[in-house]
């Protein structure tokens, strides 16, 4: 079984430290409790400060293919409102002809079946938006537990 307090029996501690890619290891039997904490904190800020740093370069990488994705999207968007436009504009010369009528009547109920679909739809949207909660509860929930949690700590 390792021993679990090595430098007691002689051992000398080992610190390693980074500075600008390059690893030093260090002598810490000597060093302070204070000179420690500092060279922890100071360690923890580096690494906070290059975890940062990652996470906006990552970002950024992902928010350059969502944009072409959204772009894309949009271009789809625009190609079914071209094909339901041609669509709508043969079912309605065919309805005329079918029918034997002029095409204002072939224009007319086509824009009728546009007008209940747009109607499903604002009726389906519009319940969908009643569902939606713009307060993030849970986290104002955690929040307030940390409070608590604070207040406790420092009493």
């Amino acid at each position: 079984m390792a021993d679990p307090y090595p430098s007691e029996r002689g051992a000398v501690s080992m610190s390693q430290e980074t500075t600008h890619d390059a690893t030093v290891t260090r002598d810490v039997s000597q060093a302070s409790v204070g000179e420690l904490i500092s060279e922890v904190t100071s360690d923890l800020s580096t690494l906070m400060r290059k975890e940062l740093e990652l996470a906006k370069a990552e970002m950024k990488v992902e928010a350059q293919k969502a944009g072409k994705g959204v772009g894309m999207l949009g271009g789809a968007g625009y190609a079914g409102h071209m094909v339901a436009l041609f669509l709508s504009l043969a079912l309605s010369w065919a309805l005329s002809d079918l029918f034997d009528f002029s095409w204002g009547w072939g224009f007319a109920i086509v824009a009728v079946l546009w007008a209940i679909v747009a109607a499903v739809l604002y009726s389906k949207g519009r319940e969908q938006m009643k569902k939606v909660n713009p307060k993030p509860e849970q986290t104002v929930e955690t929040l307030k537990e940390d409070v608590q949690w604070a207040k406790n700590r420092t009493r």
